[in-house]
């Protein structure tokens, strides 16, 4: 059973839950795609980095959720895949730049987590991060999807929250599922109040 990204529920409102997410490290690449299309392009090449296409510089204890052989490491899938716009100055639900990310189990640094062989993977270290979430189930459209990002705005806007950075789209369950069944989620950033003036917020 695929592990699930951690997280606190803060607040819950009756359209989104406010979270607090711990510091994790993201294994991305970015592809230009359609909207739909997006995932798919970039699933494969994720896909190869957990499952042993990498290189690993240190020995990783077999306990779940990872997985050691004497070559190589499979890394035990995390949800969300999060998919998110990388064009400045668009929502990208018109075709674009997008980054499609897996969550690295917890443990994972930015030091431990084993190198990809394949240059268009890159890790990123996400800093703890608080942010608004919808859940909805359905389609992975691009009208599905500005819909209940319009939605969750709106309930933001009603609540005096500020939103910072773009919107991540996350998807919880593989293609086969069936669309009516499927988990998926919109995941804003907010501006944290526990930051001080000045401090670094998530750098996405």
């Amino acid at each position: 059973m695929t592990a699930h990204q951690p997280y606190e529920t803060l607040r819950s409102h009756d359209d989104f839950e406010v979270r607090r997410y711990p510091e994790h490290v993201l294994a991305e690449i970015t592809v230009e795609a359609s909207f739909e299309d997006a995932g798919n392009r970039a699933f494969r090449t994720l896909f190869g980095y957990i499952n042993g296409k990498n290189q690993s510089d240190q020995k990783v204890a077999m306990t779940a959720p990872v997985l050691q052989d004497s070559t190589s490491e499979s890394i035990a899938m995390t949800a969300p895949v999060l998919q998110e716009c990388a064009d400045a100055w668009s929502d990208c639900t018109d075709g674009g730049r997008f980054r499609v990310s897996f969550v690295l189990p917890e443990g994972f640094t930015l030091e431990n987590a084993p190198r990809p062989t394949d240059s268009r993977v890159r890790l990123r270290l996400v800093p703890p991060a608080v942010a608004a979430a919808t859940r909805f189930r359905g389609r992975w459209s691009a009208a599905n999807y500005r819909k209940h990002l319009e939605r969750l705005r709106t309930a933001l806007r009603s609540e005096g929250l500020s939103p910072v950075g773009p919107p991540r789209f996350a998807r919880f369950d593989p293609p086969y599922k069936p669309w009516f069944l499927r988990r998926n989620e919109i995941v804003l950033s907010l501006e944290d109040p526990d930051d001080p003036p000045g401090a670094p917020g998530e750098n996405r």
